[in-house]
């Protein structure tokens, strides 16, 4: 364990020096860039029983660095990934309504891309519950999911989607082939960040992988977090963060050659990749170099590309507490939308608590009657906005703002007023 040395008060979380420069998760070298220290965290998803509100809860560092050798963005702490994504996880996939037009639209693309029919084979590994791999099914498409967390896993199985329950490596990969798997299409949505051990689980993509057979893989892009202050994308379930630029460093390591490339509006600005054996006849297309090439220009081939980020990031918070701080004292009252992961990190990295957000609401079932992690303010259905009527909606996943507002014209209507924070403060009435 690292030696932390703590800071400032209590309204400067975040500030902590680490005194120790740990390796890198894909290529062994050292790492002394610090890209941005967010201080010490709970577990995003991690949320607390009502019941448990007295007691105390694991934290960790939340601190990330930049590989100067393979440019891969990384936590310097890992959580172990049982700790978080097996059990009873409160992630589901199927509570966006945008997240699930999104994919529907992927499997229609892909099938009529790489002509998948009745006689193709789907996995998808992370697999949730079966948010995406349920088209495949309707389409008469037989898929494989793989998920380590059994309750999502179970949605997943009671929407008619085979499901294997167990964290996908290498090892499961050689298991899957000797069983005869040939998929024809390996796809994982927003997985590649939450591996500890990236080269395993790579290499367990290239074990499955045979002639033409194409991995497509989805993640926020670094070069939109970087310029968009997405700070709060940062938590211990994403061990990585990733760009083009790591990413095919890492799948070149692995015998894989990424030969297209697709700039998605998701999660704030996103890629879908498509990789390949590097053997296989897959040509080159023409978003690869257009990425490649921002990137470039991005400077995040240099250490340039990454220097001035905490102060951004500062920033914000700064921008945020005093907008809540004022509205506090003019006995406004502000409620949160969306217990999403990246709303914990927000709340944590500012220490914000129910004294300046009285409450947050959320649609999955599985959130409400819990107390967010770390910043322990209480989470309850949508219902609890009208029975309140809050002066300001604070919108935690922004990537939703859009959908959100759509679903609350009633609130605004009678005056609600929604607020994002990142990059900067933005009230709209």
């Amino acid at each position: 364990m690292e030696d932390l040395v703590r800071q400032g008060s209590a309204r400067k979380a975040g500030e902590y020096r680490v005194t120790s420069n740990p390796t890198c998760r894909h290529c062994g070298a050292d790492m002394p860039l610090t890209f941005v220290d967010l201080g010490l965290s709970a577990v995003a998803n991690s949320y607390v029983p009502m019941d448990k509100a007295g007691e105390p809860e694991p934290k960790y560092t939340l601190h990330t660095r930049v590989c100067e050798s393979c440019w891969l963005v990384q936590v310097d702490e890992d959580v172990p990934p049982e700790k978080i994504f097996t059990g009873d996880y409160a992630y589901f996939s199927s509570f966006s309504d945008s997240w699930l037009g999104h994919m529907k639209v992927y499997a229609d693309m892909v099938s009529k891309r790489f002509g998948l029919g009745r006689e193709s084979f789907v996995v998808e590994i992370a697999s949730n519950d079966g948010y995406l791999l349920k088209n495949f099914v309707a389409a008469g498409i037989p898929v494989l999911g793989i998920e380590p967390s059994g309750s999502v896993a179970a949605a997943a199985e009671k929407a008619g989607v085979p499901t294997l329950v167990e964290f996908f490596g290498e090892k499961l990969a050689k298991r899957l082939y000797d069983e005869g798997k040939r998929p024809d299409l390996i796809c994982s949505a927003n997985v590649l960040a939450h591996v500890p051990d990236i080269n395993d689980f790579v290499a367990g993509v290239a074990t499955l992988l045979t002639g033409e057979a194409v991995y497509t893989v989805e993640f926020p892009h670094l070069l939109r977090l970087i310029e968009d202050v997405q700070f709060d994308t940062i938590y211990h379930e994403h061990y990585s963060y990733l760009s083009l630029l790591a990413v095919e460093k890492v799948f070149q390591s692995k015998g894989l050659r990424v030969f297209d490339v697709e700039v998605l509006p998701t999660h704030g600005g996103s890629l879908r990749v498509y990789a390949c054996r590097k053997e296989a006849g897959h040509a080159e297309g023409p978003g690869l170099a257009k990425v490649r090439a921002d990137e470039t220009t991005a400077k995040l081939d240099s250490r340039k590309g990454y220097e001035g980020f905490s102060e951004r990031v500062q920033a914000v918070r700064t921008g945020l507490l005093e907008f809540l701080e004022r509205a506090k004292a003019q006995g406004k009252l502000v409620a949160a939308y969306g217990a999403a992961a990246k709303g914990n990190t927000l709340l944590n990295y500012c220490a914000i608590g129910p004294d300046l957000v009285a409450f947050c609401v959320d649609k999955n079932p599985a959130k409400q009657n819990t107390l967010l992690p770390g910043s322990r303010i209480p989470v309850f259905g949508v219902e609890e906005l009208r029975k309140r009527q809050p002066d300001f909606v604070l919108i935690l996943p922004w990537n939703l703002k859009a959908e959100i507002i759509t679903q609350l014209a009633d609130l605004r209507a009678g005056g609600t007023r929604f607020v994002t924070a990142v990059p900067a403060i933005k009230v709209t009435a």
